[in-house]
């Protein structure tokens, strides 16, 4: 795993040994980042299911002005500690260190994310959708990116008042892009 492009480029990340976190490969962090180069720069990014860092790293590496990273896993939150400062990323981080729902509550108030990116266990993204509805952590143009399996069913997002923006499928999984309906 290594930082792709930005102020941190070509640095590798550490990952804890295991199957605890699923780092998302350099090919498709890189494949995610082409789509969304544009909004990135000086937006506030959130990283739920934060698994080492990596996505949110490279968010702040290309120029975010701040991120956010949830994650309950010991090993993997040590990890983005030290990724973070190995980066020299870590004055422009947070880190929440508990349960996602608990985060998300804790969080309410104090920012208002212009990206929210999760990687959760699958089937996690409609509960965290369904908090983000009514929450004030997003804006109309707040860009929510989710991966999830190819089968996963997402028809259910326009009862939840998003709308989709764009589905990005790879061999084994996919990143589904929802704004909040503008209708």
């Amino acid at each position: 795993m290594r930082v792709i492009a930005g102020s941190a480029r070509r640095l590798l990340l550490k990952a804890p040994l295991g199957d605890n976190t699923r780092p998302t490969t350099d090919r498709i962090k890189e494949t995610l980042f082409n789509m969304i180069q544009n909004e990135v720069p000086g937006s506030v990014f959130l990283d739920l299911f934060a698994g080492i860092g990596a996505i949110g790293i490279e968010a702040l590496s290309r120029g975010a002005g701040y991120a956010v990273f949830v994650e309950n896993d010991k090993n993997a939150l040590t990890c983005i500690e030290e990724n973070l400062k190995h980066t020299g990323l870590d004055d422009k981080a947070g880190i929440y260190k508990q349960d996602v729902f608990v985060s998300l509550q804790s969080l309410e108030y104090k920012y208002e994310f212009d990206i929210v990116f999760m990687d959760p266990p699958y089937d996690i993204e409609r509960r965290v959708l369904e908090y983000l509805t009514m929450s004030k952590l997003i804006h109309e143009d707040t860009l929510i990116i989710f991966e999830a399996s190819l089968d996963t069913d997402i028809s259910y997002l326009e009862d939840l008042g998003y709308e989709l923006i764009k589905e990005k499928k790879y061999k084994t999984n996919k990143h589904v892009f929802v704004q909040r309906s503008k209708r």
